[in-house]
């Protein structure tokens, strides 16, 4: 059965161009990896092996297997890029910056507060009438930042 993709031309897939085998009318690999993106099944080929590439493709339903395909050449990419960690790395490295990043939002709003606080404390000619406080919560309620700490925002 012909893939989602396009009807097969007389040329061989990515695949069996790789493998240096005779693509058949039946070729599983077809469909998914065409003969204009040789790079695509060369790293997935690299890194899981054609074998079990295979066997992936014949387990998956064949509605899926496009999703399926997608999957391996991103993992598979991934894994070419971090041996070690893969897709794990990306996903932790994801994370942190997500942690960092609502981490930055909470202190940006305190400050944000503090200063509309200010603005009710100064008197006409723009004096403090109230020192600063010297400390803020941080986020997770067991450290404190000095108010210092936040000296790299520059003050609007």
């Amino acid at each position: 059965m012909k893939g989602p993709q396009e009807p097969r031309s007389g040329s061989s897939c990515a695949a069996c161009k790789l493998l240096k085998r005779r693509c058949t009318p039946t070729c599983q690999f077809a469909p998914y990896f065409r003969s204009d993106e040789p790079n695509k099944f060369a790293k997935v080929h690299k890194v899981f092996g054609a074998s079990n590439v295979s066997k992936i493709l014949n387990e998956v339903p064949e509605e899926q297997r496009e999703d399926a395909v997608s999957s391996l050449v991103y993992e598979a990419d991934v894994r070419l890029m971090d041996p070690v960690y893969g897709c794990i790395g990306a996903i932790a490295s994801l994370q942190k910056k997500m942690v960092e990043l609502q981490h930055d939002l909470i202190i940006a709003r305190a400050r944000l507060a503090y200063y509309v606080d200010q603005t009710v404390l100064f008197s006409d000619d723009g004096v403090n009438m109230c020192p600063v406080t010297d400390m803020v919560e941080d986020f997770s309620g067991q450290d404190f930042l000095s108010f210092h700490q936040f000296s790299q925002f520059p003050f609007p």
